[in-house]
């Protein structure tokens, strides 16, 4: 039998211990958790379609006609019609020649990584990437060489003093813990220029970036002829501003052919709920007519850092709804965050080894559905929170 009392005691004693709390309401701005309401700043619907209308009501409709599950993975049956209009509106709206639907980002983000490389190629990846993008690449077997934080000098001198083999460039869109955007013009002309496939896990820039919405991929003109001609792949979810769940992966024909046939977390899970995949259907038709939506969440944003510069409040670079406010240390980003809770305002603390110690941070994420009140209480009580040292 194994003993880990000791170890969750180490946890705790270091600061280091989650815990969960329970929901007691629907998604939005105002949420109830256990028994008690706050105003939240940590959620990932930043378009606030998660209780739409014409959400619920396609997921409502869709398993009313196709029942709850997919009851198969998608290559024994479980592919719906629901399924394959999803896929083929996306590729559409994304440029690319195919999409392939996954159940979640991280399933995605193994499947890639570890059916276009094995041993004897290399990944390349950004130091703050994403968990699901790094054991993606111990999945492969392939080497996988890490540079700084958006270093493009490093990166290129690590493509050039390559030798022999695939490779791939991966890096997060938004950095789901700094907010701030990949350089992805640089990085994909240096994978042009080493013949190496660019790879970006768009989770926070899909449906929030661009003037489409398409994400950080809206910056590149090219990006359609780029994912025809295999040096573009680029994953992007949709649990998080389309408010639904799943993720899909948008590139070549050759591309997702090999995900269809190799992609074990593709393979070998069941499709995601047929009703899921009309909720996200209705959810990128609402995107794409109520463009005010990400209007109003950049112009927020603009907001929330005015407010903080003028309080004196330590922001990261950041244009996108990920806003981290620096602490520096685990107890007091703790402290700060208990302080907030008391006041009935929900802002979690990122500690290590999610984030490098001596980063600890406050995570904050903004929605369209938020209004400028909002803000102001926020900033109001963090930054006395942040002048009392965290104390309750």
């Amino acid at each position: 039998m194994f003993d880990l009392s000791s170890q969750l005691a180490t946890r705790k004693d270091s600061g280091l211990y989650r815990n969960r709390m329970t929901s007691n309401s629907p998604q939005g701005v105002q949420v109830v958790i256990d028994g008690r309401e706050y105003l939240s700043f940590c959620s990932n619907d930043y378009l606030g379609l998660a209780t739409h209308p014409e959400l619920i009501h396609a997921m409502g409709e869709c398993a009313g006609n196709w029942g709850v599950g997919a009851g198969a993975s998608h290559l024994l049956g479980g592919h719906s019609e629901p399924h394959e209009e999803l896929e083929q509106a996306l590729s559409v709206f994304m440029g690319s020649e195919r999409v392939l639907l996954f159940s979640t980002g991280y399933m995605a983000n193994l499947a890639a990584l570890s059916s276009l490389v094995g041993r004897g190629d290399v990944v390349h990846q950004d130091r703050l990437n994403h968990a699901s993008l790094i054991d993606g690449a111990a999945l492969s077997r392939a080497r996988l060489q890490r540079y700084p934080h958006a270093d493009m000098n490093v990166l290129a001198k690590q493509l050039e003093s390559g030798k022999g083999g695939r490779r791939i460039v991966a890096s997060d869109g938004v950095f789901s813990m700094d907010g701030d955007q990949a350089p992805l013009t640089e990085i994909l002309e240096l994978c042009r220029q080493n013949d190496a496939l660019c790879y970006i896990d768009d989770a926070h820039g899909f449906a929030v970036l661009g003037e489409q919405g398409r994400g950080i991929v809206d910056s590149i003109e090219t990006c359609s002829k780029d994912y025809s001609g295999g040096h573009l792949l680029s994953m992007c979810t949709l649990g998080k501003a389309l408010g639904s769940f799943g993720a899909f992966v948008a590139g070549s024909e050759e591309m997702i052919e090999t995900l269809i046939q190799q992609g074990r977390s593709y393979i070998y899970t069941t499709a995601l709920p047929p009703a899921i995949a009309a909720a996200s259907y209705a959810a990128l038709k609402v995107m794409m007519m109520e463009g005010w939506r990400r209007e109003k969440l950049s112009s927020l944003v603009e907001y929330f850092r005015t407010g903080c510069q003028q309080r004196g409040i330590p922001l990261l670079e950041s244009a996108t709804p990920i806003q981290p406010v620096m602490i520096g240390d685990n107890d007091r980003a703790i402290a700060v965050a208990e302080t907030l809770k008391h006041q009935g305002l929900l802002v979690f603390a990122i500690r290590s080894p999610t984030v490098m110690a001596g980063s600890e941070r406050l995570r904050i994420t903004l929605s369209a559905t938020h209004e400028e009140e909002d803000i102001d209480v926020l900033l109001d009580a963090l930054a006395n929170a942040l002048e009392d040292g965290g104390s309750a």
